[in-house]
C-alpha cells in the first residue's frame, strides 16, 4: 500500500464516516495523559538505497535486532533492512532490494521469522503475474564476514489473481506442520479490483513438503452482501480454527471478523461478528492471549475490540475509544501483562498519529497516550504497529516524515 492509496483509502473512509468522527471530537478520550517517554528516532529513511515509506511492523530476533521493509525505495519496488543492535547505537544495512519482477514488489506485510530462521513476507505486486508474491529471505549460503552483506531472496508462489486472488497485506503464520498461511486482499496498491464475479479477497495456506510449496486456497470471499477484502491475515485458535477480519461486507457492508473451520476436504466459514456504525473498517488482523481471547481494532470510528468465548460462540466488546482520527492500520501488540499496545494513523495532539497502551485490570482497560507524532524530525503517519523488547521497550515505523521525509524508525523508552 503506497502513500497515494492510503490518502485515498483515508479519505474514502473519513467520508462514509463523516457523522460518526464530529460525534468522535465531541467526546473526551477516557483516558490518562502521556507518561514520561524517551523517544528517539533509530534512523531516517533517505529514499535512497535504503528505502521509503515504511509502512509495517518491525520484527525482532532474540539477539534485540530489528528487521523491517520499506514500500518503495531502493529501485522504486521496496527493500528488506536490518537496524543492528551495538549497544551504544544502531547500524542500519539493507537486506535486499527488490526489482518489481519475478521477485516481487511494493512489500507490506510485517516479516516472520520460519521454523528454518529465515524471514518469510509478501508483497503486494511483482511476481509471474504481476499479482504477488510469497518470498523468503536468507543470509547468502557463502560466508560473508561483512555485516553489510546482502541476503538472498527466494519467491515461494507468484499469485495468479484468480482463485488465489492477489494482493497479499496480512500478517503471516506458520502451524505445527511448518506450512504457511495468509490472505490475499484483493486490492491492490494501484487500485486494481478483480475482474466482475472474481473474488476480492482469499484465505490460502502454502503446504511444505519434499522442499516444494504448494498452495491451497482455503476460502474465497466475494463482494455479494458477505465479508470481503480481508486485509489482516489470520490467527489460530486452540482447535485449529483461523479468524480474520474484513475490511467490507456483512449487514451494514462496515466490516467483518469471520471464522472458518476444517470441514471435511474443505473450511466453513461463517460470520463471529458484523460492524456498524459504532465502529468499522477493521483493516488490523487479530491476536489471540493464552486463554482464547481475540483483539483487534478499526480504522474506522477507531475502537479497540475484544472477542470473549462465550458457549459455543463469541462474545463482542468494544473495549475503548483509541483515537479521534483515524485508527490502527496494522495489528495491536500484547505484552506479558495481558496489555495492548498500538500505533494511530492519524490523532494525537497534533493529528499525525499517536503510540497508545492499553492497560487491563480486572476486566477495565485504561488508554494511555504514550507518545504523539509531530510530522518532524519524529515522523508522522505510523502504519505499521509496535513491538516490544524484554525490557519494555517500544519500537516502530513512521511511514512519513523525518529529516528527509522519507520516514523513520523509532525506539520508545519507558
Amino acid at each position: 500500500m503506497n502513500r497515494r492509496l492510503l490518502q485515498r483509502q483515508r479519505d474514502f473512509f473519513n467520508a462514509i464516516s463523516a457523522v460518526m468522527a464530529m460525534l468522535c471530537v465531541t467526546t473526551a478520550l477516557a483516558g490518562l495523559p502521556a507518561q514520561a517517554q524517551t523517544f528517539t528516532v533509530l534512523h531516517n529513511f533517505s529514499g535512497g538505497a535504503d528505502g521509503k515509506y515504511p509502512q509495517t511492523t518491525l520484527t525482532l530476533d532474540r539477539g534485540g535486532n530489528l528487521y523491517g521493509t520499506t514500500n518503495r525505495g531502493g529501485l522504486d519496488y521496496g527493500t528488506i533492512f536490518r537496524l543492528t543492535n551495538r549497544g551504544s547505537g544502531w547500524l542500519f544495512n539493507t537486506l535486499y532490494t527488490f526489482r518489481g519482477s519475478s521477485d516481487g514488489a511494493d512489500p507490506f506485510s510485517p516479516l516472520l521469522f520460519g521454523p528454518d530462521g529465515a524471514l518469510y513476507g509478501t508483497t503486494q505486486g511483482g511476481g509471474q503475474n504481476g499479482d504477488g508474491t510469497v518470498f523468503v529471505a536468507r543470509p547468502q549460503a557463502t560466508f560473508c564476514a561483512n555485516v553489510s552483506c546482502p541476503w538472498t531472496e527466494t519467491v515461494l508462489y507468484s499469485f495468479t489473481g484468480g482463485e488465489d486472488s492477489f494482493a497479499p497485506q496480512g500478517h503471516l503464520i506458520f502451524d505445527e506442520a511448518g506450512n504457511l498461511y495468509g490472505t490475499t486482499a484483493g486490492f491492490s496498491i494501484a487500485g486494481k479490483r478483480p475482474p466482475q464475479g472474481g473474488y476480492q479477497g482469499a484465505v490460502w495456506e502454502l503446504v511444505h513438503a519434499n522442499g516444494a510449496w504448494t498452495i491451497k486456497v482455503l476460502y474465497g470471499f466475494y463482494p455479494d452482501g458477505g465479508p470481503y477484502e480481508p486485509e489482516g491475515g489470520v490467527t489460530f485458535d486452540h482447535a485449529g480454527n483461523l479468524y480474520g477480519t474484513t475490511v467490507f461486507g456483512g449487514e451494514y457492508n462496515d466490516g467483518t471478523v469471520f471464522e472458518l473451520s476444517p470441514s471435511g476436504s474443505g473450511w466453513t466459514e461463517q460470520l463471529v461478528h458484523t460492524f456498524d456504525s459504532s465502529s468499522i473498517f477493521p483493516q488490523a488482523g487479530l491476536i489471540a492471549d493464552e486463554a482464547g481471547n481475540m483483539y483487534g481494532a478499526t480504522f474506522g470510528g477507531s475502537y479497540a475490540f475484544e472477542l470473549s468465548p462465550l458457549g459455543n460462540g463469541w462474545s463482542f466488546n468494544n473495549i475503548s475509544l483509541i483515537s479521534t482520527g483515524d485508527g490502527p492500520f496494522s495489528d495491536l501488540t500484547l505484552d506479558s501483562q495481558g496489555n495492548l499496545y498500538g500505533a494511530n494513523y492519524t490523532g494525537g495532539q497534533y493529528g499525525q498519529g499517536n503510540i497508545f497502551k492499553l492497560t487491563n485490570s480486572g476486566g477495565v482497560w485504561t488508554l494511555t497516550d504514550l507518545y504523539d507524532f509531530t510530522g518532524g524530525s519524529d515522523g508522522d503517519a505510523p502504519v505499521g504497529g509496535v513491538v516490544l523488547d524484554a525490557n519494555g521497550n517500544i519500537y516502530g515505523t513512521a511511514s512519513e516524515g523525518g529529516t528527509s521525509g522519507w520516514g523513520t524508525v523509532w525506539k520508545l523508552t519507558p
